[in-house]
């Protein structure tokens, strides 16, 4: 039986196989002659006659020193500086840059900072990165101080490889802004510097300058709101600092404003709540005077974002719902934690401070001290505890028993801030001469040391010398308002008014009049001293006059024994303008 054959192909298909055949011959066609071709070569001869190729590249000849940088690489932070300085000396590496600048930065990170010094300056060749370790190193350490001072000598280098970075300019404004509003002058010159480099629009460094002028600058954040709308790139962190910034200066509309422009923000960068976040809307409501309910909502919306085991969000809610009043809350929340802190323990020291708790805050730091790591600012809170005791006898003496303790465990050597809380307690325990003492005793004084001594002179009546310490305080530091305000209080009680004017041209020069606390204390300075027609010049100038500021008036009008129709249009004044009448000026 015969296999039936496939079909032929269709007709299309061999024309187009003649088409391609055709083609193929015309091809060989225009092939050259055979006369044209080289010779044949024979198989034998085939290796001799081969076309020579490229060798393929053999891999890079490892680093004489790899298995350092492979070691640096893997376990970089749990080598100690001083196994790997041994190291790189025996094989004589030490002037390696790169080697050189992860040692700088090891002894550095490790508190070690004088053999991190040497090691720099020791140094044949140096870059960016060297100085930025040594900088960064003496900011964690907070020697703001030497660390400024050592950017002004990288500034003096002449190599290119030593401009400052991005992480440069951004470590130095960290130092500025743990300086407070004294190091405002320098923060304005680095950003002047960093408005003529690349880095002007640098989203890590304009971050860093909102922070600083956050807290170098005094009064509205007009700065720092400036920088946040001249940021072309706003990340997460960008929104975080101007929050954090309107949160500590309790305005609780601007923060909850900026939280909800964050949500509405179009960027590519999904903009989701932090923990940092959450902490500037809590701190807004414990600083400000809004109501618990607003702190209520804000619990919610933690619980909901599962942000609430987080200790730094733990430690605002204790510290805000302790501030409200809402002490069990606090407690609740406190013992619910499975892990405390510093922080944590601290947050409910304040709050317990603020509710004139002041005995109670201090018990529970002797029942929580063994069992947390307490830091240099409990001990600062723990002083304002003691200075709340209602028996200025027995906070004094729990005063001294503390002040002793930390000269014994050298705490006083930490913080500026220990030492100024040593002189509010003892201030108000009445204890002046003991505060003085402390006060003249400090290796280094910053505006709050200044304002507290001031302050406890006038408060203690001590006015005379409260004037001198103002008059030594213009000399080095910027006066702050409330500086202005105790020693605008003492030259009233001296009727000194030469001092009262100077102290005016100081707030004048310094913005400080525009505070309304600054001039109801002018009010009653140039009332005092007779002066009243500077006084009511001053009084119809005032922008906002509150109920102080019409105390004031009133008590002046009647030292002075004013005309009676005088005061009574004053009082009438007063009551259009919404305020109700009280004891003080009902007496007056």
């Amino acid at each position: 039986m015969h296999r039936k054959l496939p079909p032929l192909p269709h007709l299309t298909h061999l024309s187009a196989s003649s088409s391609a055949a055709a083609a193929a011959t015309a091809t060989a066609a225009s092939w050259p002659p055979p006369s044209r071709l080289p010779p044949p070569v024979p198989l034998r001869d085939l290796l001799a006659h081969r076309l020579p190729h490229p060798r393929p590249p053999s891999p890079p000849a490892p680093h004489p020193h790899a298995d350092i940088l492979l070691l640096l690489r893997r376990h970089g932070d749990a080598i100690s500086p001083e196994r790997l300085h041994v190291e790189l000396f025996k094989r004589g590496l030490d002037d390696d840059l790169f080697l050189a600048n992860h040692l700088v930065n090891s002894y550095a990170k490790g508190a070690r900072l004088a053999a991190a010094r040497r090691v720099f300056d020791e140094m044949p060749e140096r870059n960016a990165v060297s100085w930025t370790c040594l900088v960064s190193g003496y900011v964690l350490q907070g020697l703001d101080d030497e660390a400024l001072r050592m950017f002004r000598s990288m500034l003096r280098e002449v190599e290119p490889g030593c401009r400052p970075t991005s992480f440069t300019f951004g470590t130095v404004l960290r130092a500025c802004q743990d300086g407070g509003p004294d190091r405002l002058g320098f923060a304005t010159q680095v950003h002047g510097l960093v408005s003529k480099t690349e880095y002007a629009s640098n989203t890590t460094v304009c971050n860093a300058l909102i922070s600083m002028y956050g807290s170098c600058a005094v009064g509205p954040p007009i700065l720092a709101q400036r920088v946040f709308a001249g940021t072309p790139v706003r990340d997460l962190i960008t929104w975080n600092a101007l929050m954090s910034v309107y949160a500590k200066k309790g305005d609780v509309i601007s923060t909850f404003t900026l939280f909800m422009d964050m949500q509405r923000d179009d960027s590519s960068i999904q903009l989701r709540p932090t923990e940092h976040t959450f902490g500037s809307l809590i701190t807004a409501t414990s600083l400000s005077s809004c109501s618990s309910g607003v702190l209520d909502q804000v619990f919610v919306r933690v619980l909901k974002s599962g942000c609430s085991s987080d200790l730094y969000v733990a430690s605002a809610l204790v510290s805000a719902f302790a501030r409200h009043g809402l002490l069990d809350d606090a407690k609740d929340i406190f013992l619910s934690l499975k892990e405390r802190n510093a922080v944590t323990l601290n947050g409910l020291m304040v709050g317990l401070v603020k509710q004139h708790c002041g005995e109670e805050s201090v018990a529970i730091f002797m029942g929580m001290r063994d069992s947390v790591a307490v830091n240099a600012d409990t001990y600062v809170v723990l002083l304002s505890a003691i200075a709340e005791y209602s028996v200025s006898e027995e906070g004094l003496r729990k005063g001294r028993e503390v002040h002793g303790h930390m000269l014994r465990t050298g705490i006083t050597d930490m913080k500026i801030a220990v030492s100024n809380g040593l002189v509010n307690m003892y201030a108000k325990c009445g204890a002046i001469d003991d505060a003085s003492k402390v006060f003249q005793l400090m290796e280094t004084s910053d505006r709050i040391s200044w304002n507290t001594i001031i302050s406890a002179l006038d408060q203690n009546d001590n006015c005379e010398e409260a004037i001198m310490h103002y008059c030594l305080m213009r000399r080095g530091c910027i006066p702050s308002n409330f500086a202005a305000i105790s020693s605008l209080s003492s030259c009233a009680s001296l009727r000194l008014l030469a001092a009262g004017q100077q102290v005016h041209c100081d707030a004048v020069k310094w913005g400080l009049d525009l505070d309304t606390s600054v001039s109801n204390a002018l009010v009653k300075m140039y009332g005092e001293c007779g002066a009243m027609s500077e006084c009511w010049k001053i009084f119809n100038s005032m922008t906002e006059q509150d109920e102080v500021s019409w105390n004031s008036m009133l008590g002046v009008m009647a030292s002075s024994q004013a005309p009676v129709s005088e005061t009574v249009e004053v009082f009438s004044n007063m009551m259009r303008g919404g305020l109700i009448p009280n004891k003080t000026n009902m007496e007056l």
